[in-house]
């Protein structure tokens, strides 16, 4: 079987040579460290490259302890040096700089399997010396690509149980096996290893109450009775997953009206398939209770992957009133706002935007998502 092409490729291959660092960064087990390689593989022959893992103790403590005659001897005349999975790197971002303006005619690509230590040791030292993208499972986008939108559909059942992880997509009859894997040596390693975080199974039972929570308001309140935490700890490690790429939130709108939502959020996981693995649920889609938050955390997490890869700055809310009226998905876009609602079977299609947001909005688009329709959604550019 041919590889799958990722989105990202083409814009990174861009970019090489224009004087920035490549920062990817992305959840473990993603395929950054092979997007890089194929990377490679477009860059001349003629060229040097070289490949430091930091999850080699070695290149670790080279990498910690750098300075310029150190790096010189290292750097040789490579044209092409790529740094992987960089936070194992105490203060990378300074060695990063050094080496960038030590060498500025040497290509430097750097990944990361986590924004916790990256954002903090990276985007200061490295203003005005990078470009930074994210890498996400793979995307509905680049399996049609692969394949064909027919092959997609059919597989969309599939999809939205086990995800898109490119092991889990490979290896179509060990979808469970290796998702139990990715959840139990992958999904926390970087919320453990910052700040000595030493309640792993609090931060588990966590994961787990949000995951029973996708496409539900959530309150910090109570999950901390729920865990036995205080609601600071709760906002504390909630912000930790996001930052290891685990989950992600969006936020209520509000603007006009008096008796919107105005400071509530909902939780959704970047793939289905970690999702459903951390409740151990695998059932096919026709007997679960649960395929409306199957449904709207697959359509939500695939609009994010394509926005990101295509370069559209969009932010991201859902709405609702204290009446409970409510769409699930408004997306901004240079100030222009779409309203969806994500309804699973097409019998729901008819589904009307309530008149409060109509009334108030007026002029804003307004779709309904059903199996029949998403794929220009998910692939919309």
């Amino acid at each position: 079987m041919s590889e799958i092409q990722r989105d990202l490729k083409a814009v990174l291959d861009s970019k090489i040579g224009k004087g920035k660092v490549l920062l990817l960064i992305g959840p473990r087990q993603v395929g950054k460290t092979t997007l890089l390689k194929n990377m490679l593989e477009s860059v001349s022959t003629e060229k040097k490259v070289q490949f430091w893992n930091c999850d080699e103790s070695d290149v670790r403590q080279f990498l910690s302890e750098a300075n310029s005659a150190k790096l010189k001897s290292f750097v040789g005349n490579s044209d092409f040096i790529v740094i992987d999975e960089a936070q194992r790197v105490k203060d990378i971002g300074l060695t990063i700089k050094l080496l960038h303006d030590s060498f500025p005619n040497v290509q430097l690509a750097v990944t990361g399997s986590s924004s916790l230590d990256l954002s903090n040791s990276i985007n200061e030292p490295l203003t005005g010396r990078k470009f930074e993208y994210n890498l996400f499972p793979f995307s509905t986008n680049e399996l049609v690509n692969h394949t064909s939108m027919l092959e997609e559909m059919r597989l969309l059942k599939n999809r939205l149980v086990y995800g898109f992880y490119p092991d889990v997509v490979n290896n179509p009859s060990e979808e469970k096996e290796i998702l139990t894997n990715i959840v139990n040596s992958y999904l926390y390693k970087d919320v453990f290893e910052f700040q000595d975080i030493r309640k792993s199974s609090v931060i588990e039972k966590l994961v787990q109450a949000l995951a029973l929570q996708v496409g539900i308001e959530v309150s910090f309140n109570e999950l901390g009775n729920l865990l036995g935490i205080d609601t600071v700890t709760v906002q504390r490690y909630v912000d930790l997953l996001e930052k290891a790429y685990v989950v992600f939130h969006i936020r209520s709108y509000s603007r006009n009206v008096r008796n919107e939502l105005k400071k509530s959020i909902k939780i959704y996981f970047y793939d289905n398939g970690v999702r459903n693995s951390v409740i151990s649920n695998f059932s096919p889609v026709e007997i679960r209770s649960d395929i409306g938050a199957l449904w709207e955390n697959f359509l939500i997490s695939e609009r994010i992957k394509n926005n990101a890869y295509h370069n559209k700055n969009a932010k991201y809310y859902f709405w609702r009133t204290t009446q409970k009226q409510e769409i699930d998905f408004i997306e901004e876009v240079e100030q222009n706002l779409f309203a969806y609602e994500f309804k699973y079977n097409p019998k729901k299609a008819n589904s009307k935007c309530p008149l409060t947001f109509s009334n108030n909005y007026p002029n804003v688009p307004f779709d309904v998502i059903t199996y029949e329709n998403y794929m220009d959604f998910v692939r919309k550019k």
